[in-house]
């Protein structure tokens, strides 16, 4: 934002067809380092035989209660489709880091559990991850970029769960 112009006039919009200039610097300067952000963390993560959605499985499996999800809710916070899902955790469970077994409750679902072994892994990954995000994000923010960054994220989660994700023409037309 320039000097002296406020949130108003960044939202002020005279046609909608084109984003403001200061719209615009900031859509190229999240669209332009996304990308670059997530590979990196990924190559940080190949050392240890890890994706990025390798790490999250394991994350969301071990806040989980009884380290166990429901395979549907577990590809919904992955945002996946079941087929996604099961190819997700096919090396997973290969590797024996993740078991695939029928709930006690009700024999019609799958459940997704982290093994033993998964959680030594995560536990040995987690300060590599951690130290991997800490360098290529928060190294480079001071105090109130971290709390902008919070409640610019928290902002833009809102408003899509408000607005659903669906991916209608207006959602889309600013790719």
């Amino acid at each position: 934002m320039t000097a002296g112009a406020s949130v108003h006039s960044v939202n002020k919009r005279n046609d909608d067809t084109w984003l403001l200039p200061a719209e615009q610097d900031a859509w190229r300067a999240y669209i332009e380092v996304q990308g670059d952000l997530i590979n990196a963390i990924e190559r940080d993560l190949t050392g240890h035989h890890l994706t990025l959605g390798d790490y999250q499985v394991l994350v969301y499996l071990s806040e989980a209660d009884e380290q166990s999800m429901r395979m549907c809710d577990l590809a919904d916070v992955l945002q996946l489709s079941p087929s996604g899902l099961t190819r997700r955790l096919d090396r997973l469970v290969a590797g024996g880091f993740v078991a695939r077994q029928g709930s006690r409750d009700d024999r019609r679902v799958m459940m997704g559990s982290l093994t033993e072994t998964g959680r030594e892994l995560l536990e040995r990954t987690a300060p590599h991850h951690v130290d991997s995000v800490r360098r290529r994000i928060f190294d480079h923010l001071d105090e109130s970029q971290v709390a902008a960054m919070t409640s610019i994220f928290t902002a833009i989660s809102q408003g899509l769960a408000t607005s659903g994700t669906s991916g209608d023409s207006a959602e889309t037309a600013a790719l």
